[in-house]
Protein backbone atom coordinates (compact mmCIF):
# COMPACT_ATOMS: atom_id res chain seq x y z
CA UNK A 1 0.00 0.00 0.00
CA UNK A 2 1.39 3.48 -0.85
CA UNK A 3 2.17 5.82 1.81
CA UNK A 4 0.31 8.87 2.08
CA UNK A 5 3.77 10.69 1.03
CA UNK A 6 3.71 8.54 -2.04
CA UNK A 7 0.89 9.55 -2.84
CA UNK A 8 1.20 13.24 -2.35
CA UNK A 9 4.36 13.52 -4.08
CA UNK A 10 2.64 11.91 -6.97
CA UNK A 11 0.19 14.47 -7.01
CA UNK A 12 1.93 17.37 -6.77
CA UNK A 13 4.54 16.08 -9.66
CA UNK A 14 1.01 15.73 -11.87
CA UNK A 15 -0.08 19.03 -10.84
CA UNK A 16 3.62 20.54 -11.44
CA UNK A 17 3.12 18.93 -14.96
CA UNK A 18 -0.12 20.68 -15.75
CA UNK A 19 0.94 23.81 -14.64
CA UNK A 20 4.92 23.50 -17.00
CA UNK A 21 1.95 22.55 -19.92
CA UNK A 22 -0.04 25.32 -19.65
CA UNK A 23 2.88 27.72 -19.31
CA UNK A 24 3.62 27.13 -22.33
CA UNK A 25 0.55 28.88 -24.27
CA UNK A 26 0.09 31.60 -21.57
CA UNK A 27 3.86 32.73 -22.27
CA UNK A 28 3.89 32.00 -26.03
CA UNK A 29 4.50 34.27 -28.17
CA UNK A 30 7.13 36.13 -26.63
CA UNK A 31 9.05 36.52 -29.43
CA UNK A 32 8.94 37.36 -33.64
CA UNK A 33 7.33 34.10 -35.11
CA UNK A 34 9.19 33.28 -38.34
CA UNK A 35 7.02 31.68 -41.23
CA UNK A 36 8.54 30.08 -43.77
CA UNK A 37 7.46 30.08 -47.16
CA UNK A 38 8.93 27.34 -49.27
CA UNK A 39 8.94 29.03 -52.87
CA UNK A 40 9.28 32.28 -54.44
CA UNK A 41 7.26 35.88 -53.71
CA UNK A 42 4.28 35.95 -55.43
CA UNK A 43 2.86 32.32 -55.34
CA UNK A 44 -0.07 30.93 -53.88
CA UNK A 45 1.37 29.93 -50.47
CA UNK A 46 2.94 33.56 -50.48
CA UNK A 47 -0.45 35.00 -51.19
CA UNK A 48 -2.24 33.64 -48.49
CA UNK A 49 0.62 33.67 -45.71
CA UNK A 50 0.87 37.75 -46.77
CA UNK A 51 -2.98 38.02 -46.34
CA UNK A 52 -3.20 36.29 -43.04
CA UNK A 53 -0.02 38.11 -41.86
CA UNK A 54 -1.08 41.38 -40.14
CA UNK A 55 -4.07 39.72 -38.63
CA UNK A 56 -2.19 36.79 -37.32
CA UNK A 57 0.64 39.41 -36.07
CA UNK A 58 -2.35 41.50 -34.12
CA UNK A 59 -3.67 38.68 -32.48
CA UNK A 60 -0.76 37.12 -30.94
CA UNK A 61 0.72 40.43 -30.16
CA UNK A 62 4.30 39.65 -31.43
CA UNK A 63 5.54 40.33 -35.23
CA UNK A 64 5.51 37.68 -38.04
CA UNK A 65 8.12 37.53 -40.51
CA UNK A 66 7.93 36.16 -43.69
CA UNK A 67 10.58 34.41 -45.32
CA UNK A 68 10.69 33.05 -48.64
CA UNK A 69 13.26 29.76 -48.66
CA UNK A 70 12.61 28.60 -52.61
CA UNK A 71 14.56 25.85 -54.13
CA UNK A 72 14.49 22.19 -55.05
CA UNK A 73 10.46 22.40 -55.27
CA UNK A 74 9.75 23.25 -51.67
CA UNK A 75 12.24 21.12 -50.18
CA UNK A 76 14.71 23.25 -49.34
CA UNK A 77 12.17 25.70 -47.06
CA UNK A 78 10.66 22.46 -45.85
CA UNK A 79 13.84 21.53 -44.65
CA UNK A 80 14.91 24.01 -42.79
CA UNK A 81 11.51 24.11 -40.55
CA UNK A 82 12.19 20.27 -39.73
CA UNK A 83 15.39 20.85 -38.34
CA UNK A 84 13.91 24.19 -36.61
CA UNK A 85 13.73 23.90 -32.47
CA UNK A 86 9.99 22.61 -31.90
CA UNK A 87 9.22 25.56 -29.78
CA UNK A 88 6.77 26.93 -32.09
CA UNK A 89 8.80 30.33 -33.59
CA UNK A 90 9.18 28.67 -36.82
CA UNK A 91 6.36 27.64 -38.46
CA UNK A 92 5.44 26.47 -42.30
CA UNK A 93 3.05 26.71 -45.14
CA UNK A 94 2.67 24.49 -47.66
CA UNK A 95 0.28 23.66 -50.56
CA UNK A 96 -0.99 20.58 -52.10
CA UNK A 97 2.10 19.91 -53.67
CA UNK A 98 3.58 19.25 -50.27
CA UNK A 99 1.65 15.66 -49.81
CA UNK A 100 3.24 14.77 -53.74
CA UNK A 101 6.46 15.33 -53.08
CA UNK A 102 7.43 11.59 -50.99
CA UNK A 103 5.68 9.92 -54.34
CA UNK A 104 8.69 11.33 -56.23
CA UNK A 105 11.49 11.98 -54.54
CA UNK A 106 13.87 9.63 -53.72
CA UNK A 107 15.95 11.45 -51.68
CA UNK A 108 13.97 13.75 -49.16
CA UNK A 109 16.36 14.39 -45.52
CA UNK A 110 12.82 14.04 -43.67
CA UNK A 111 9.23 12.54 -43.59
CA UNK A 112 7.06 14.46 -44.39
CA UNK A 113 3.89 12.74 -42.64
CA UNK A 114 6.08 12.61 -38.99
CA UNK A 115 8.44 14.94 -39.09
CA UNK A 116 6.58 18.06 -39.55
CA UNK A 117 2.83 18.81 -36.79
CA UNK A 118 -0.01 20.23 -39.00
CA UNK A 119 -1.45 23.23 -37.07
CA UNK A 120 -4.52 24.23 -39.68
CA UNK A 121 -5.77 25.07 -43.07
CA UNK A 122 -5.60 28.27 -44.27
CA UNK A 123 -7.67 27.72 -47.64
CA UNK A 124 -8.77 24.99 -49.91
CA UNK A 125 -10.49 24.87 -53.63
CA UNK A 126 -11.93 22.24 -55.96
CA UNK A 127 -9.51 22.14 -59.01
CA UNK A 128 -11.47 22.80 -62.39
CA UNK A 129 -11.05 19.75 -64.92
CA UNK A 130 -11.08 22.21 -67.91
CA UNK A 131 -10.92 21.50 -71.88
CA UNK A 132 -9.67 23.82 -74.61
CA UNK A 133 -12.62 25.24 -76.18
CA UNK A 134 -11.35 23.36 -79.96
CA UNK A 135 -12.21 20.02 -78.76
CA UNK A 136 -14.95 18.41 -79.53
CA UNK A 137 -16.68 17.18 -76.40
CA UNK A 138 -18.98 19.59 -74.22
CA UNK A 139 -19.40 17.45 -71.14
CA UNK A 140 -17.08 15.23 -68.98
CA UNK A 141 -18.87 12.12 -70.08
CA UNK A 142 -18.20 13.57 -74.00
CA UNK A 143 -14.41 13.85 -73.32
CA UNK A 144 -13.81 10.25 -71.79
CA UNK A 145 -15.64 8.99 -75.14
CA UNK A 146 -13.48 11.09 -77.08
CA UNK A 147 -10.05 10.20 -75.39
CA UNK A 148 -11.49 5.96 -75.58
CA UNK A 149 -12.39 6.19 -79.14
CA UNK A 150 -8.52 7.61 -79.45
CA UNK A 151 -6.05 6.02 -77.00
CA UNK A 152 -3.21 8.13 -76.30
CA UNK A 153 -4.32 10.77 -78.70
CA UNK A 154 -5.17 13.44 -76.07
CA UNK A 155 -2.99 15.48 -74.45
CA UNK A 156 -3.16 17.22 -70.68
CA UNK A 157 -1.26 20.38 -69.66
CA UNK A 158 0.32 20.61 -66.32
CA UNK A 159 2.20 22.73 -64.51
CA UNK A 160 5.34 20.77 -64.53
CA UNK A 161 5.64 16.72 -64.10
CA UNK A 162 4.96 15.45 -59.99
CA UNK A 163 2.65 18.06 -59.83
CA UNK A 164 -0.47 17.52 -58.08
CA UNK A 165 -1.75 18.32 -61.51
CA UNK A 166 -0.17 15.52 -63.05
CA UNK A 167 -1.18 13.12 -60.20
CA UNK A 168 -4.59 14.13 -60.52
CA UNK A 169 -4.77 13.68 -64.13
CA UNK A 170 -3.19 10.38 -63.83
CA UNK A 171 -5.65 9.14 -61.07
CA UNK A 172 -8.71 10.81 -63.43
CA UNK A 173 -7.19 8.67 -66.23
CA UNK A 174 -7.37 5.64 -63.89
CA UNK A 175 -11.01 5.96 -62.65
CA UNK A 176 -12.57 6.56 -66.34
CA UNK A 177 -10.16 4.28 -68.01
CA UNK A 178 -8.61 6.28 -70.67
CA UNK A 179 -5.01 7.50 -71.13
CA UNK A 180 -3.69 10.36 -72.07
CA UNK A 181 -0.45 12.28 -72.77
CA UNK A 182 1.03 14.75 -70.15
CA UNK A 183 2.62 17.59 -71.90
CA UNK A 184 4.48 19.58 -69.33
CA UNK A 185 5.24 23.18 -68.35
CA UNK A 186 7.48 25.48 -66.51
CA UNK A 187 4.39 26.61 -64.38
CA UNK A 188 0.77 26.98 -64.48
CA UNK A 189 0.46 30.26 -67.15
CA UNK A 190 2.02 28.69 -69.93
CA UNK A 191 -0.14 25.13 -69.47
CA UNK A 192 -3.08 27.39 -69.74
CA UNK A 193 -2.08 29.23 -72.59
CA UNK A 194 -1.06 25.68 -74.44
CA UNK A 195 -4.97 24.88 -73.46
CA UNK A 196 -6.23 27.94 -75.14
CA UNK A 197 -4.28 27.76 -78.11
CA UNK A 198 -5.07 24.37 -79.08
CA UNK A 199 -1.41 22.85 -78.49
CA UNK A 200 -2.91 20.54 -75.71
CA UNK A 201 -6.28 19.63 -75.01
CA UNK A 202 -7.20 19.11 -71.05
CA UNK A 203 -6.13 20.57 -67.90
CA UNK A 204 -6.93 20.17 -64.16
CA UNK A 205 -6.26 23.81 -63.38
CA UNK A 206 -6.41 25.63 -60.11
CA UNK A 207 -9.72 28.08 -60.09
CA UNK A 208 -7.39 31.25 -60.13
CA UNK A 209 -5.49 30.47 -63.26
CA UNK A 210 -8.77 29.02 -65.27
CA UNK A 211 -11.98 31.23 -63.94
CA UNK A 212 -10.89 34.20 -65.69
CA UNK A 213 -10.41 31.93 -69.04
CA UNK A 214 -13.35 30.34 -68.80
CA UNK A 215 -15.12 33.82 -67.91
CA UNK A 216 -13.59 34.78 -71.20
CA UNK A 217 -15.24 31.89 -73.37
CA UNK A 218 -11.30 30.31 -74.18
CA UNK A 219 -11.22 27.50 -71.62
CA UNK A 220 -14.76 25.18 -71.40
CA UNK A 221 -15.16 23.87 -67.57
CA UNK A 222 -16.29 20.10 -67.23
CA UNK A 223 -16.11 19.52 -63.83
CA UNK A 224 -15.66 20.73 -60.34
CA UNK A 225 -13.63 18.86 -58.31
CA UNK A 226 -15.56 19.39 -54.85
CA UNK A 227 -18.73 17.76 -53.04
CA UNK A 228 -20.27 21.07 -54.02
CA UNK A 229 -20.71 23.17 -56.96
CA UNK A 230 -18.48 26.15 -57.09
CA UNK A 231 -20.46 29.79 -56.59
CA UNK A 232 -18.86 31.56 -59.25
CA UNK A 233 -19.46 28.36 -61.63
CA UNK A 234 -23.19 26.95 -60.35
CA UNK A 235 -24.00 25.41 -63.82
CA UNK A 236 -20.52 23.21 -63.85
CA UNK A 237 -21.32 19.83 -62.47
CA UNK A 238 -18.96 17.83 -59.58
CA UNK A 239 -17.28 14.89 -60.14
CA UNK A 240 -19.35 12.88 -58.62
CA UNK A 241 -22.25 14.43 -60.53
CA UNK A 242 -20.53 13.47 -63.52
CA UNK A 243 -20.54 9.75 -62.76
CA UNK A 244 -16.92 9.89 -60.66
CA UNK A 245 -18.38 9.61 -56.84
CA UNK A 246 -15.23 8.59 -55.89
CA UNK A 247 -12.70 11.20 -57.32
CA UNK A 248 -11.86 14.58 -55.78
CA UNK A 249 -9.50 16.61 -56.54
CA UNK A 250 -8.72 19.77 -54.23
CA UNK A 251 -5.74 22.78 -53.99
CA UNK A 252 -5.08 23.83 -50.10
CA UNK A 253 -2.35 25.46 -48.12
CA UNK A 254 -1.86 24.92 -44.82
CA UNK A 255 0.43 25.78 -41.44
CA UNK A 256 2.76 22.78 -40.34
CA UNK A 257 5.39 23.13 -37.36
CA UNK A 258 8.23 21.17 -36.50
CA UNK A 259 7.00 17.73 -35.27
CA UNK A 260 7.29 17.76 -31.41
CA UNK A 261 6.00 21.17 -31.07
CA UNK A 262 3.67 21.59 -27.94
CA UNK A 263 0.26 20.90 -28.35
CA UNK A 264 -0.69 23.76 -26.26
CA UNK A 265 0.91 25.95 -29.04
CA UNK A 266 -0.53 24.41 -31.49
CA UNK A 267 -4.11 24.05 -30.43
CA UNK A 268 -3.27 28.30 -29.57
CA UNK A 269 -2.01 28.73 -33.04
CA UNK A 270 -5.19 26.46 -34.38
CA UNK A 271 -7.41 28.92 -32.13
CA UNK A 272 -5.90 31.72 -33.12
CA UNK A 273 -5.85 31.10 -37.01
CA UNK A 274 -9.93 29.78 -36.61
CA UNK A 275 -10.52 33.35 -35.87
CA UNK A 276 -8.53 35.47 -38.70
CA UNK A 277 -9.61 33.67 -41.54
CA UNK A 278 -13.54 34.15 -39.92
CA UNK A 279 -12.78 37.41 -40.10
CA UNK A 280 -15.00 39.48 -43.26
CA UNK A 281 -11.87 41.85 -43.92
CA UNK A 282 -9.69 38.31 -44.45
CA UNK A 283 -12.40 36.68 -46.68
CA UNK A 284 -12.81 39.57 -48.77
CA UNK A 285 -9.09 39.46 -49.52
CA UNK A 286 -8.94 35.39 -50.37
CA UNK A 287 -12.03 35.70 -52.59
CA UNK A 288 -10.32 39.07 -53.58
CA UNK A 289 -7.59 36.56 -55.01
CA UNK A 290 -9.81 33.67 -56.28
CA UNK A 291 -9.38 31.61 -53.50
CA UNK A 292 -11.51 30.30 -50.57
CA UNK A 293 -10.61 30.80 -46.90
CA UNK A 294 -10.87 27.01 -44.55
CA UNK A 295 -9.44 26.35 -41.20
CA UNK A 296 -9.65 22.72 -39.75
CA UNK A 297 -8.53 21.56 -36.35
CA UNK A 298 -5.10 19.60 -36.06
CA UNK A 299 -6.00 16.26 -36.11
CA UNK A 300 -8.10 16.89 -39.30
CA UNK A 301 -5.13 18.41 -41.61
CA UNK A 302 -3.04 15.96 -40.15
CA UNK A 303 -5.69 13.30 -41.68
CA UNK A 304 -5.95 14.85 -44.81
CA UNK A 305 -1.77 14.94 -45.26
CA UNK A 306 -1.70 11.18 -44.63
CA UNK A 307 -4.57 10.16 -46.54
CA UNK A 308 -3.14 12.27 -49.48
CA UNK A 309 0.83 11.02 -49.22
CA UNK A 310 -0.88 7.43 -49.53
CA UNK A 311 -3.14 8.28 -52.44
CA UNK A 312 -0.07 9.58 -54.59
CA UNK A 313 1.94 7.00 -53.54
CA UNK A 314 -0.43 4.49 -55.53
CA UNK A 315 -0.97 6.85 -58.05
CA UNK A 316 2.58 6.80 -58.93
CA UNK A 317 2.96 2.99 -58.54
CA UNK A 318 -0.26 2.17 -60.70
CA UNK A 319 0.96 5.00 -63.83
CA UNK A 320 4.57 3.74 -63.23
CA UNK A 321 5.73 6.96 -62.18
CA UNK A 322 9.00 6.69 -61.02
CA UNK A 323 11.16 8.83 -58.09
CA UNK A 324 14.02 10.36 -58.64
Amino acid sequence: MKSRRTILATACAAVLLGVASGAHSETYPSRPIHVVVPFPPGGLNDNVTRIIQPYLQQKLGQTIVVENKPGASGMIGTEQVVRAPADGYTLLVVASSHTVAPATNAHMKFDTEHDLAAVSLLMRDPLLFVAGEKVPAKTLKDFVALAKKDPGKLTYATPGTDSQSHFVTELFDEHAGIKMLEVPYRGGAPAVLSLISGQTDFGVMSTQLSAPQIKAGKLRPLASGGKERLAQFPDVPTLAEAGYPNLEALQWVGLLAPAKTPKDIVAKLNATLRDVLAMPEVKAKFEAQGITPASSTPDEFQALIVHEIKQWKEVAKTAGIKQH
